[in-house]
């Protein structure tokens, strides 16, 4: 009887061990498809967002079928609910929007839907524009950007004056005379800015020349 035990656990320990359980395909697959949704949405919200330009309005800066990235971080980005436009906050950002950016924001006419203008004048400073020329607090602001398509005497070449009111900022496009911007529905909150316009990672033009090679990589300003 004083041999049993030993030879007991020698056969206990000899015997092969179940091996550990590996993950199915299945899973792997599902883990490293949330994985990547999450790093998607945080890149996303605090850092930078794509946009496609649908209208002439920033012509000739931006095209119609360039698509842009835009910095999420410079501003402070906006805590959103993701799939809508319902903020939560803001983060605090590097700095305040700036005469010259180019910005993306939520249109106030319909939330629904992102606008991209350029930043002409910021809270408290006094913009008109007569002539086609911009003043700001009385002195004239040029902008190399801007460009006009028709005659003179049109309805978009005299504005003002109008005060920026505070946390808010005015938006033009570039192409003065064909966008819907400021002067016909009042300012942005800064509240309301997504970021600013960054680079162009893509651009095409399907009916004439499909993709615009000479524009990939253009930063924006």
């Amino acid at each position: 009887m004083s041999n049993l035990e030993p030879r007991r656990r020698e056969t206990a320990a000899a015997l092969p061990r179940p091996a550990p359980r590996a993950k199915s395909q299945v899973r792997e697959y599902a883990e490293a498809l949330l994985v990547a949704l999450l790093l998607a949405l945080v890149i996303r919200t605090f850092v930078v967002q794509a946009f496609k330009i649908p209208s002439g309005s920033m012509l000739p800066t931006l095209q119609i079928g360039d698509h842009i990235l835009v910095n999420k971080f410079v501003y402070g980005p906006r805590l959103e609910i993701p799939l809508t436009q319902f903020s939560l906050g803001r983060l605090p950002g590097l700095r305040r929007p700036r005469p010259g950016d180019v910005v993306v924001f939520i249109w106030p006419k319909d939330r629904s839907k992102d606008f991209i203008k350029r930043v002409v004048a910021v809270e408290g400073e006094t913009i008109e524009i007569r002539n086609r020329q911009v003043f700001v607090d009385g002195q004239p602001r040029d902008d190399p950007h801007a460009t006009w398509a028709t005659a003179r005497n049109g309805p978009s070449e005299h504005y003002g004056p109008f005060t920026v009111p505070p946390g808010d900022v005015f938006v033009m496009g570039d192409n003065r005379d064909q966008s819907y911007d400021s002067r016909f529905w009042g300012p942005v909150p800064i509240s309301d800015i997504k970021g600013q316009a960054l680079i162009l990672y893509w651009s095409w033009d399907g009916p004439d020349r499909w993709v615009r090679w000479e524009r990939i990589g253009r930063l924006v300003y």
